[in-house]
């Protein structure tokens, strides 16, 4: 019988990856730590447990977010099609039942014949590889010191940023009298005068948005020190550190208010706090773009003087952890395998997946995993899997998170940015977007053809 694949961490990609896998035949050890060792952030012994925001970003197809979901869609993402399944209403963006979507992945995962759950910690890649075809290491950003400290020592060096989390409160502790419901840019009310939109919106006034950044900004926190910008993954910068850049910082960010009116003025607010249900029944809500490393206390405190949140109970504070991941410019190729050093003992092929690779994204954690686990199967058959065009959306964030050019590589989530250029250049940026849909459609039609023809995805 042919050796097992060994996958260290059931996150968004490790699950991904044991999934696809198993659908392709392949025997699978996926080896989580929780709950035998905890972490910081992790509530639940879940496989693929959501620990930051419950959004996965746009659905809108003319987004690079939008592509990357149609990417997973048209390649047969099993943790997408569990996010759709368990999505809560979000405006424009995929958000899911966290708990729901988690128990939902880990079923599958227990109930598959070919994947065997172990729950222990791993220590090393050398014993993660012995008895193993391959070894996919998708332990995020919390990756053990023990595990961490053995991954350095077969690359050399990995890197380290901060990332934070926002809180969230119980719903039936906030003020719906100064809460509203609304999506930007739609009506509060319809014309029946029932109640739109995904979001409630905490409004404020220009007295009321002073007070709170004097008193976000004197508040304590957990690491106390100012952090500079390469420190901190910039779509994850705690709500304090956005305004130690400018008292109007908030305000024209997580706390902007366009395309909002406050039902009680007419008018729209000086700054608004937009919260996003965590759950289908919206039992409880998340303080959108309010990541934080306040200490606890200092939260109650300060994000009390939200209006609306007067009273908000805390189901969740937030928090800061440090995140690890490593230099892909220098140590990965495009097939996510790790490029080993020649004098190491290891002698499987080792792929990485997820955040310790240095993307940055729930979709996008999702994305490699799946891409691992191609590249894993194609090794084991001995095929040659199909090169990814670059014209996808995780084609262009590999080429850039893999390009032996990029120096000091920070995490990335996919964007326009990292892109090819079209090939004649539009200006209406609308128009441009639905181009490099556009284009990106095409090249994942042929790139799914050409995985159909050699036998690595099911037509």
């Amino acid at each position: 019988m042919q050796k097992p694949i060994v996958i260290a961490g059931a996150g968004l990609a490790g699950s991904e990856a044991a999934l696809q896998l198993a659908a392709r035949g392949l025997r699978v050890r996926l080896v989580e730590m929780r709950p035998v060792r905890e972490t910081d952030v992790h509530k639940t012994a879940y496989c693929a447990e959501l620990v930051c925001s419950n959004s996965l970003k746009s659905t809108n197809p003319a987004s690079a977010a939008g592509m990357m979901k149609a990417e997973l869609d048209a390649l047969g993402s099993r943790l997408y099609a569990r996010a759709v399944e368990n999505a809560v209403p979000a405006g424009g963006a995929l958000a899911v039942d966290r708990d729901a979507f988690a128990k939902s992945v880990t079923d599958m995962i227990e109930d598959d014949p070919l994947i065997s759950l172990e729950r222990r910690e791993a220590v090393s890649i050398g014993d993660l590889a012995e008895d193993a075809a391959a070894v996919i290491l998708a332990t995020g950003p919390l990756t053990s010191d023990a595990l961490a400290e053995s991954l350095a020592h077969l690359v050399g060096d990995y890197l380290a940023f901060y990332d934070a989390a926002a809180p969230i409160v119980m719903a039936d502790s906030l003020n719906m009298d100064i809460l509203f419901r609304q999506s930007r840019y739609e009506d509060a009310e319809s014309p029946a005068g029932e109640l739109q939109g995904d979001y409630l919106n905490a409004p404020f006034d220009k007295e009321e948005y002073e007070r709170f950044i004097d008193e976000l900004l004197a508040a304590e926190r957990v690491i106390a020190r100012d952090f500079e910008s390469k420190d901190l993954f910039q779509a994850c910068q705690p709500i304090e550190e956005i305004a130690r850049s400018g008292r109007d910082a908030p305000r024209f960010g997580p706390l902007k208010p366009v395309g909002l009116t406050d039902p009680r003025t007419g008018r729209r607010p000086w700054a608004a706090l937009q919260l996003r249900a965590e759950d289908a029944q919206g039992s409880s809500y998340n303080l959108v773009g309010f990541q934080t490393n306040l200490k606890f206390g200092e939260q109650k405190r300060v994000f009390s003087m939200v209006p609306g949140l007067e009273n908000a109970e805390f189901a969740r504070y937030g928090v800061m952890h440090r995140n690890t991941f490593i230099d892909a410019p220098r140590l990965l190729d495009a097939s996510l395998r790790l490029k080993v050093n020649p004098e190491s003992d290891i002698d499987v092929p080792v792929f990485v997946a997820g955040q310790l690779g240095g993307t940055e994204g729930y979709c996008e954690a999702i994305r490699s995993g799946l891409h691992a686990a191609i590249n894993v199967a194609a090794y084991c058959r001995g095929l040659q899997a199909p090169a990814l065009p670059r014209e996808t959306a995780f084609g262009a964030l590999i080429a850039h998170a893999t390009d032996a050019a990029t120096k000091d590589y920070q995490p990335m989530h996919v964007n326009f940015g990292v892109m090819p250029p079209l090939e004649k250049p539009v200006r209406n940026k609308k128009a441009r977007y639905e181009a490099y849909a556009k284009r990106g459609a095409e090249a994942l039609a042929a790139y799914k053809q050409a995985l159909i023809d050699v036998g690595l995805l099911e037509a």
